[in-house]
């Protein structure tokens, strides 16, 4: 299953400048997901972080493992009685830099769905490189997004 732009945005409440998913190039509910970010020069967060050497930061990297893993809970066999929100944040570790003009892949596992939440295994590529990698978990949340 692959998604575009408007059908990840009926799925995850962020928008621009916070949505950081660009496509989804896979997707099979309730076990994976890859997910495409295209990085670019214009994004906003690149006139403050390092403006003369830019960066991705690590915070973005793993904000967008969390909304890809967020479109993967959407489209699993999960009850979503709620919003998944980003609870923890495990174990990452940052490999490669990641810089304009890359396209970062997001590929995000379901390790563990025990009631309202959920465990996700998550690696960050970059020209198929590791990026970062680590474990994200969310909890469904009911109330307004």
């Amino acid at each position: 299953m692959k998604l575009n732009i408007k059908e990840i945005m009926t799925l995850i409440p962020q928008r621009y400048p916070f949505l950081f998913v660009d496509r989804v190039e896979e997707l099979v509910p309730g076990e994976k997901i890859v997910a495409v970010k295209l990085v670019s020069m214009d994004e906003p967060i690149f006139a403050g972080h390092f403006p003369t050497n830019p960066i991705l930061p690590g915070v973005i990297i793993i904000e967008a493992l969390a909304q890809a893993s967020g479109i993967l809970a959407a489209k699993s066999d999960v009850d979503m009685a709620g919003t998944p929100y980003l609870v923890s944040v495990d174990g990452f570790r940052f490999r490669e830099p990641v810089l304009p003009g890359d396209v970062l892949k997001l590929v995000s596992s379901i390790k563990k769905h025990v009631k309202n939440f959920i465990a996700f295994s998550c690696t960050a590529y970059v020209n198929d490189k590791v990026a970062a990698e680590g474990e994200l978990l969310t909890a469904l949340v009911k109330g307004p997004a």
